[in-house]
């Protein structure tokens, strides 16, 4: 009997692996070979932004397009800082968002008007356009639709090139959101080159950390977590970030996070 075989059937981590010699065997290397040439197509494959706005256009979201500050996939690769920012062509198109979007609400007693949404939702291709490719679309479409069910105001789908999670709290910040979803392609490893990680923040500006947000990781199908259950919890998760004023450390998963 392989004792390694119970837990091959519950990780996709390379244990217990045969060995030729002192070497690993031929399969076991020829398969190592493979994921990390998916994890370089996934770093550096060019996201095809038309198809997804297409499917989300066809499922009934509106969308907005923008693009981080870095001109091309190797500058974003090397400059991590230009991903964190919005190019500047890109900013007028997100004010005229904000402006149509407070238009369309009442107005206050005072003649002010407040926040005209409650969540600014980023798509962007990240470190793996492939988990884009594969999940960016149907992950958006199911959590859009936890947070309208919720009711939840939300902007468009800002379909966002090159960007870094830090991306969505200019972005948010722009538009005047009360807070911001960015849903990403995670840096693909050896196991996994296809995962999307989604990452909500609380009153999103320029200057916000990494201890100021909260992550739902591994998205994707079959093997990670559902576009479904991610949406529910980071649904969940969000209407708690409301009610407290907060997210990151000072917003905790407790595991009761599902209705």
């Amino acid at each position: 009997m392989n004792d390694w075989a119970p837990l091959r059937r519950v990780t996709q981590a390379r244990i217990g692996l045969a060995r030729a010699g002192s070497a690993i065997s031929t399969q076991a290397l020829l398969e190592f070979h493979a994921a990390h040439a998916r994890a370089r197509d996934a770093v550096w494959c060019a996201w095809d932004i038309d198809s997804c706005q297409r499917q989300l256009r066809a499922a009934g979201a509106t969308t907005l397009r923008v693009a981080s500050a870095a001109p091309d996939r190797a500058t974003y690769l090397k400059r991590p800082d230009l991903g964190r920012r919005l190019a500047p062509e890109s900013v007028p198109v997100l004010e005229a968002a904000r402006e149509a979007l407070r238009d369309a609400e009442p107005q206050t007693k005072q003649g002010d008007r407040a926040s005209a949404i409650d969540v600014a939702l980023v798509l962007s291709d990240g470190l793996s356009a492939t988990a884009a490719h594969a999940h960016g679309a149907s992950t958006m479409l199911a959590l859009l639709g936890a947070l309208q069910a919720a009711g939840l105001r939300c902007s468009p789908v800002v379909l966002a090139e090159l960007g870094r999670v830090a991306l969505s709290d200019e972005i948010g910040h722009v538009l005047a959101a009360r807070s911001a979803v960015i849903v990403l392609g995670e840096r693909p490893g050896l196991s996994a080159a296809d995962s999307l990680g989604m990452y909500l923040t609380y009153a999103p500006a320029p200057g916000k950390t990494d201890a100021q947000r909260n992550c739902i990781s591994n998205v994707r199908e079959p093997a990670g977590m559902s576009a479904q259950l991610a949406a529910t919890r980071l649904s969940s998760l969000l209407r708690r970030s409301l009610a407290l004023g907060v997210s990151g450390v000072e917003l905790k998963d407790d595991g009761l996070l599902l209705p």
